[in-house]
């Protein structure tokens, strides 16, 4: 598997080189850490994404991640992602709820708890829906430390 790295350097306002941008996009307040830039980028993308910290607390999803879940991506800045935002199903044919031994299978939680770039797929309930999911996250890092995680989402099946 190829292996690929993400970096972001300050943001700044091209207007004003020297300012830069907080996460709710005002030029001259910092961003207080990586999260933070990561977050402001999330909350502008079209494609579902998600950013969560090591704690699995949503810290930003983006309009086209709200639009798969069937949630308000702003709403959900804040809450577990985990029987706070998703309700994660089993890929038993009762759909039961996700035991929550394997919670720490999904990409998301995975590539935290791992380190490292993780895939997979999840049935998630979506308006009363079982709905499957196909996702790789990557994990963040500052330094050594892994600081939470990036999700990218994909339906599966018609």
């Amino acid at each position: 598997m190829a292996h690929i790295e993400f970096s972001l350097s300050e943001l700044t306002d091209p207007a004003d080189p020297g300012s830069k941008r907080s996460s709710n996009g005002r030029p001259g307040d910092a961003l207080d850490s990586a999260l933070d830039r990561w977050a402001f980028v999330v909350s502008g993308a079209d494609e579902p994404c998600l950013l969560i910290d090591v704690a699995g607390i949503v810290v930003a999803a983006s309009p086209g991640c709200g639009a798969l879940f069937s949630i308000n991506a702003a709403d959900a800045v804040g809450r577990r992602l985990v029987d706070g935002v998703l309700r994660l199903l089993d890929f038993n044919t009762i759909s039961g709820e996700l035991p929550d031994w394997d919670v720490d299978k999904i990409p998301p939680m995975l590539a935290i708890r791992s380190g490292v770039l993780a895939r997979g797929l999840f049935r998630v309930n979506i308006d009363e829906v079982a709905e499957t999911v196909d996702a790789i996250s990557t994990p963040l890092r500052d330094g050594d430390q892994v600081i939470g995680s990036l999700s990218f989402f994909a339906p599966v099946g018609p």
